[in-house]
């Protein structure tokens, strides 16, 4: 049973419907006691940082994350769910994420040629080893929308990089840990493959 986390800023419905599309039994919830319990978990995100730690807290569930790292329990954060694992965020002022990975996220600095946010598809260069990425060909492209992107304090954890004026990191993997900043649920059917190795960890 796949847990998809709901605290308010998600696009929890086409995440949902990506992973039963490909058959697995997965549900949403704002309650901690059901979501340490499941088998694995998404942690997803749309919108501010600051607004998005305000309501795990008000909720508890930052606890029943740091709760879901101790167990090793499969966690995927995807797009803000990515960054709110990192240490703080920039945007908007200074905020303390969940510090499950230490490192930043930072906004976009780039030529005017660039617009921000990264709006549509991209490549992405992916470690070989990767769970996520199993069985998908290097250089695929994801879909992406953002303004800010994160930083690793180590890169030990960096499975995927893409380049929008510079090089990024977009996808990590530590242990029962993984993240990516592109949306897999909004990128066709390879996105549906990133899901599905990430349902049979």
């Amino acid at each position: 049973m796949i847990a998809i986390i709901d605290y308010g800023m998600g696009n929890l419905a086409s995440v949902r419907n990506a992973f039963l599309k490909l058959g697995y039994e997965a549900f949403t919830s704002s309650k901690a006691e059901e979501i340490v319990e499941a088998d694995k978990v998404v942690l997803p995100g749309v919108g501010a940082f600051g607004d998005a730690v305000k309501n795990l807290h008000k909720l508890g569930l930052d606890k029943a994350i740091q709760e879901i790292v101790r167990k090793d329990t499969p966690l995927l954060g995807v797009c803000l769910g990515l960054q709110l694992l990192f240490s703080e965020s920039q945007e908007n002022g200074l905020h303390k994420g969940l510090d499950i990975i230490k490192g930043q996220v930072v906004r976009f600095q780039l030529p005017r040629a660039f617009k921000v946010p990264h709006m549509g598809w991209n490549q992405v260069l992916m470690d070989s080893d990767s769970i996520l990425f199993r069985d998908i060909a290097p250089e695929s492209y994801f879909y992406f929308v953002h303004s800010y992107y994160v930083v690793p304090e180590d890169d030990y954890c960096l499975t995927g990089i893409s380049d929008y004026g510079m090089d990024f990191v977009c996808a990590i993997e530590r242990k029962n840990l993984f993240g990516t900043q592109f949306h897999p649920e909004k990128s066709s059917e390879l996105g549906l493959k990133i899901l599905k190795n990430f349902g049979e960890i």
